[in-house]
């Protein structure tokens, strides 16, 4: 039985992940910013014999952050596995570039990552074990328009991550980078763009689950997407720039948790 604190719990992959996570009986520490679906699925996991506590929490608040992942050490023991999910998106075209919302997004989808590694960190190296996942995601292979900081974002978080693991070799401590592509969630049902490949929600929970019980390094799905995301990272700029002429991937809004 391990202590698994997850981020953006509340809905989409989150939601989903965390019934996969308490069937193998592993304590769950929900967290999210919003009370209402949060505590809701924390109920059904109780309901259906799991054990699983609700922490309502932004991750972009680092005070927060170590008070919550210090309680939730206090009540249950030491987070083993910290699963970074939490995660939002806003176009961030050209036209109009908003270095606010550029602030908002790093502060969540990479700071807020941080502060978690930050809290939870120095008691897995203690007891040499333990396990940090980050959803990272295929749109931080290389820059697409109309969303500068959503991919800046997640290659920052990708990058973050690999650095850490190739430190952490031989301390017990495993580090996975995980890339979806498009999955349906509250994050993607606003897009209007063709989204190739598109996974279902439970299929994308369910490659995530099976990449952290493998504790694999990186794994990037679905494989057709992936296969074009690898490709796209070794073209040449001018090719690149040619495929993306006149297109914008920021007509979305939404997030994770």
């Amino acid at each position: 039985m391990a202590v698994v604190f997850l981020t953006g719990a509340s809905s989409g992959l989150g939601a989903a992940l965390a019934p996969l996570l308490a069937a193998d009986g592993d304590v769950l520490i929900l967290a999210a910013r919003r009370e209402a679906p949060l505590r809701a699925l924390t109920e059904r996991i109780c309901a259906a014999g799991g054990q699983a506590e609700a922490v309502v929490l932004d991750v972009g608040d680092r005070a927060a952050v170590f008070a919550a992942i210090q309680a939730a050490e206090a009540r249950h023991g030491a987070v083993e596995t910290l699963i970074l999910n939490a995660g939002i998106s806003r176009p961030t075209p050209a036209s109009g570039f908003d270095g606010a919302r550029v602030e908002q997004i790093i502060r969540t989808n990479v700071l807020g990552a941080a502060y978690c590694v930050e809290a939870a960190l120095p008691a897995m190296r203690a007891r040499g074990k333990g396990h940090i996942v980050g959803i990272s995601s295929l749109a931080g292979y290389r820059g697409l328009p109309g969303s500068a900081a959503y991919s800046a974002s997640k290659a920052a978080l990708t990058n973050l991550l690999e650095s850490l693991r190739v430190e952490l070799q031989g301390t017990g401590v495993d580090v996975s980078v995980i890339c979806p592509g498009f999955i349906k969630t509250p994050l993607t049902d606003t897009n209007t763009f063709k989204m190739p490949f598109l996974m279902e929600t439970a299929d994308g929970a369910a490659a995530i689950y099976a990449a952290i019980r493998a504790r694999r390094r990186h794994a990037a799905f679905p494989w057709q997407l992936a296969s074009l995301a690898r490709l796209g990272r070794v073209l040449p700029h001018g090719l690149y720039d040619r495929i993306f002429k006149g297109r914008r991937l920021d007509k979305h809004g939404g997030g994770r948790g």
